[in-house]
């Protein structure tokens, strides 16, 4: 009977292993990616009052910091571990009666001093390493102005 349970035990054992061999992986990344925020941004109207932006005259970008740190990428010598993308938000998070109706809203990041847009909703991978990244937004009216009031437009910095 002790020799029935040793074949079990190893039969077990070989179908345990096998299996494991079957099953997909996920793939992690093992490590860390932070985001600090800078500065934020500022929005100003154009002449026609349709169109609140932080590229407008008189309007300033945000900024943030991204410091991606992965062990894994290191010792396997990767480029690209971790994706940054900041899209544009659904609606204002605050704003005066009517200034949310009838608005579309775009948002494009440049990281480490580019000159080049990149759009907010795609994901541009970055290496191990501290990145600076500039956020702007813009909000388009598409009928009407934007009435007069205090608005405020977050967009969310994600690090994948």
């Amino acid at each position: 009977m002790a020799r029935k349970r040793r074949r079990n035990s190893r039969a077990l054992l070989t179908m345990a292993a096998l299996a494991g061999f079957c099953l997909p992986a996920p793939a992690a990344i093992i490590g860390t990616c932070t985001i600090m925020v800078g500065s934020s941004g500022t929005m100003t109207a154009n002449p026609a009052i349709s169109i609140l932006g932080s590229k407008q005259a008189g309007g300033s970008s945000a900024s943030v910091t991204i410091v991606a740190s992965s062990l894994l990428c290191t010792l396997l010598n990767l480029l690209d571990c971790y994706s940054v993308s900041a899209p544009a938000p659904a609606a204002f998070s605050s704003a005066p009666s009517g200034g949310g109706t009838n608005v579309s809203f775009a948002s494009v990041f440049r990281l480490d001093g580019s000159a080049v847009d990149i759009n907010g909703s795609v994901p541009q991978r970055v290496t191990n390493g501290t990145h600076a990244m500039q956020i702007d937004l813009t909000a388009t009216k598409s009928s009407g102005v934007f009435p007069a009031g205090s608005y405020q437009g977050t967009v969310t910095v994600r690090c994948e």
